[in-house]
């Protein structure tokens, strides 16, 4: 890795003798490795290795990108150039100059620990280990009409180097696992469910995911849905949602729409607008009892960094306080536009693509209602444990959630299987129904997709259980 860091250094001495007021450089060493199963047989097993470099640098207030995957020295030469005179060409164009944020230049050396060693799990070790899972599913006494799973791993080894005397290494490696279930009767057509778990550590990480027994659990789950459920009643009631649902909406209707960039309109044409403005901080948009942050910090977590891909300390942002706006998700671009620090939110899916502004784990914090609590406190209503799809709009306002493991409330009661409950609502009369959160947090990893060209970023969505007072439930089937 010295070298690399040589290496670095002398691409941002270039770039500078080039004639950039600021330059980085990105080194990232990456490695994935997967196996899948479709109806208990092999159906891929894949490798892959990618390294290579970008480089960034500003020329009189313009912007210039540009990567390789030669790093020899004649060819690393060449990028630079490129990037200059893209940023050259860009400071022509741009009505306003592009400027960074002052944050403080760290010097470090940041990896992820494995208790458990993924590299000691052989081909053989996974493909059992899968195998194993399969016949759990199948063993459940229901007909699993097909089921398709996969295991992958992705070692990244990055190092970051500017102009500004940062110089940050990283070492993570990051487990994931992902499922197909559909469950069929004869009588009542098919159900599936997708789940999806990952994390950042060694073997200690998926063991801690109980995957025959969740897996197990989600069948019998699908199977009561297709063959139980009544129709749900549709009309103004109370709604409580499980940890999942509380996932989703915190990533979509906050993490998204709380990213500078969006607000800044850059990502209009590729993933959407934002219906935050810059002056938006401290707007009221929920109830006291909402409050979502970003935190990369959670050990373990799919989403976890200590630096982001600017070289800045990561910290918990909290984007929903006590239901106003607080806080924006920036990288040093957008946060020196707004006058502050970076909050470490920039992040890059692979060295040919530039660091952009990115969720990592977002989640509504919990309060102190236990689920039976929530559920006292309701009439008639539905329980929306977990969902089978979402929509949003472009600007992350309007948005619709259809359950897929839903009950319904009578009496404070859990009662009958629903099925696919609607609820379309806007994103503050959603969060201002709010009036009781549970402290049984949970996460659901999730790969986030966002960019052009696409970037799919580890992220954990997660929260508590929580309750809506008298919004609309629609139903549907």
């Amino acid at each position: 890795m010295e070298d690399i860091v040589e290496l670095s250094r002398k691409i941002l001495d270039y770039a500078v003798a080039a004639g950039a007021s600021y330059a980085e450089a990105r080194f990232h060493s990456d490695s994935d490795s997967g196996v899948a199963l479709k109806n208990g047989e092999v159906e891929a097993v894949e490798a892959s290795y990618e390294v290579g470099i970008g480089v960034r640098v500003l020329v009189n207030g313009g912007l210039g990108f540009a990567s390789t995957n030669m790093l020899k020295p004649e060819n690393l030469t060449r990028v630079v150039d490129k990037a200059v005179k893209m940023a050259r060409a860009s400071s022509y164009l741009k009505s306003s100059r592009i400027c960074f944020s002052k944050d403080e230049a760290y010097s470090v050396d940041w990896r992820v620990s494995e208790k458990k060693r993924l590299e000691d799990w052989s081909l053989n070790d996974k493909i059992d280990f899968l195998k194993n899972l399969d016949k759990a599913v199948i063993s459940q006494g229901v007909n699993v009409s097909s089921r398709y799973m996969g295991y992958s791993e992705r070692r990244t080894r990055r190092v970051y180097a500017n102009t500004e005397d940062a110089l940050v290494s990283a070492l993570v490696p990051r487990p994931s696992f992902f499922a197909l279930i559909t469950v069929a009767d004869p009588s009542k057509g098919v159900i599936q469910r997708t789940l999806q778990f990952g994390g950042s550590g060694g073997m200690e990480i998926v063991e801690s995911w109980r995957l025959e027994e969740k897996l197990g659990s989600e069948v019998k789950t699908l199977h009561k849905m297709l063959t139980e459920s009544v129709r749900t009643p549709e009309g103004v009631m109370d709604v409580v949602v499980g940890s999942e649902v509380a996932g989703i909406i915190s990533h979509e209707a906050s993490g998204h729409p709380g990213e500078a960039d969006r607000i800044f309109g850059r990502e209009g044409a590729q993933a959407g607008e934002s219906y935050l403005k810059a002056e938006d901080l401290g707007r009221k948009i929920g109830s006291e009892a909402v409050n979502v942050v970003d935190d990369p910090t959670i050990p373990g977590s799919y989403g976890f960094y200590l630096f982001d891909d600017e070289g800045v300390k990561a910290r918990r942002k909290f984007l929903i306080k006590e239901g106003r706006i607080s806080e924006f998700l920036m990288n040093r671009e957008t946060a020196a536009k707004l006058g502050v620090k970076s909050n470490g939110s920039a992040r890059a899916s692979r060295y040919s693509v530039e660091s952009i502004v990115r969720m990592s784990n977002t989640f509504i914090l919990p309060g102190d209602h236990s689920l039976e609590e929530l559920l006292s406190g309701v009439a008639k209503g539905v329980y929306v444990k977990s969902f089978m799809e979402w929509n949003i709009d472009d600007k992350r306002w309007n948005q619709r959630y259809v359950g897929l493991e839903a009950y319904m409330i009578e009496d404070g009661r859990i009662t009958r299987p629903v099925r696919n409950p609607v609820i379309e609502i806007t994103t503050e009369k959603l969060f201002s129904s709010v009036d009781a959160v549970g402290k049984d947090l949970d996460f659901v990893a999730a790969t986030c997709g966002k960019g052009d060209p696409m970037q799919g970023m580890p992220v954990y969505m997660g929260g508590p259980s929580f309750r809506m007072r008298n919004i609309m439930v629609k139903g549907v089937g």
